[in-house]
């Protein structure tokens, strides 16, 4: 199946209220836990999350490592709206900063000491806009987990994943899911992407039934 390109924003306010209200609490979860089991011996620096939506992962990892700062980007300001009440609502505002860019975004002072960037990549058109930006942000050795869906071979793939999927009862988000499935990259793609921007090092693999992840450290 081709790819099926879609918005690279979500920035309409029912977007970003279905997107919020949903249940990605296991999957967010799991995410923390792939970083800290990835990287044990990552317990204290700044940590850039680029595509960060409400900030769900951010207050997750920064719970779970208290030592640890991040620095979050998303071009959405409708999805960085709920996020702020999240921080802030944790106790977060001194160890989570959000920031409203899209990508590449010359507003950030690195290099950070870990990249990682969950459901973004599907969404822009040029591929390579993330993964240049994780070299220029991540300083040298810095951990990197990326994770985000690989294409269903066939709409009909991806339509049985989305009803099959215990995520939101909202026609909306289920749309965008659909839709993100059909926008996503496959794994042969990626691997292809990362040989182009000089990250072949990294391990790239599918890590669900409908995720792939890159991860490893920046040479």
């Amino acid at each position: 199946m081709q790819r099926i390109p879609e918005p690279e924003l979500m920035d309409t306010a029912e977007q970003a209220r279905a997107y919020a209200a949903a249940d990605f609490a296991d999957v967010n979860q799991k995410f923390v836990e792939r970083f800290r089991r990835t990287f044990p011996d990552f317990q204290e620096g700044v940590i850039v999350d680029l595509g960060c939506g409400p900030a769900d992962i951010c207050v997750r990892i920064a719970r779970a490592l208290p030592k640890v700062r991040l620095v979050a980007v998303d071009g959405a300001e409708a999805m960085l709206a709920p996020g702020r009440v999240a921080v802030t609502e944790a106790g977060l505002d001194n160890r989570v900063t959000l920031v409203h860019s899209l990508l590449p975004t010359g507003m950030l002072a690195g290099p950070f000491h870990a990249v990682i960037s969950n459901s973004l990549l599907h969404h822009l058109p040029d591929p390579m806009t993330l993964w240049n930006e994780v070299k220029h942000l991540g300083r040298a050795g810095a951990p990197v987990l990326i994770v985000d869906l690989f294409r269903p071979g066939s709409e009909k793939a991806a339509r049985a994943i989305v009803e099959e999927a215990d995520v939101s009862d909202d026609p909306i988000l289920l749309e965008d899911f659909y839709n993100s499935l059909l926008a996503a990259y496959t794994l042969a793609e990626v691997r292809d992407q990362l040989a182009r921007a000089g990250l072949s090092a990294l391990h790239s693999d599918i890590v669900s039934e409908r995720h792939l992840a890159v991860w490893g450290r920046l040479p």
